[in-house]
């Protein structure tokens, strides 16, 4: 089992930026694809971007490409998810997630990850 630590999250006007980390622990984090997830009030939980274990390959949600950017490194067992020019429909609670398995081929689907952050907050006031 794996555990993972957001932090970041915070407070920014419209079109600021704001980088989150996850910091992974207990397994060998290098492993597994990483994938970042939020959910706003009275809204179902849903995929925001993920990264391959090697950190070759990302996936975006639409709703995000060309303004987040998730990236790893894996000598500080840490996941990134840098957001770039925020707009308030951005504000939820983030979570960052680990896949099942090893070695996996990505995916946005959240049943395929198997150990979640507590997830840290992101308001962005217009």
């Amino acid at each position: 089992q794996v555990q993972l630590v957001e932090s970041g999250g915070g407070l920014v006007q419209a079109g600021g930026s704001l980088r989150l980390s996850c910091a992974a622990s207990g397994r060998t984090f290098s492993s597994y694809a990483m994938g970042w997830f939020r959910q706003a009030p009275g809204k179902e939980r849903e995929f925001v971007a993920v990264i391959s274990w090697t950190g070759g390959s990302t996936s975006y949600a639409d709703s995000v490409k060309g303004r987040f950017t998730i990236s790893r490194d894996n000598a500080k067992n840490t996941v990134y998810l840098q957001m770039n020019s925020l707009k308030p429909e951005d504000t939820a609670v983030y979570y960052c997630a680990s896949t099942k398995y090893p070695r996996s081929t990505i995916t946005t689907t959240p049943n395929d990850f198997g150990s979640w952050g507590q997830g840290t907050q992101v308001t962005v006031s217009s």
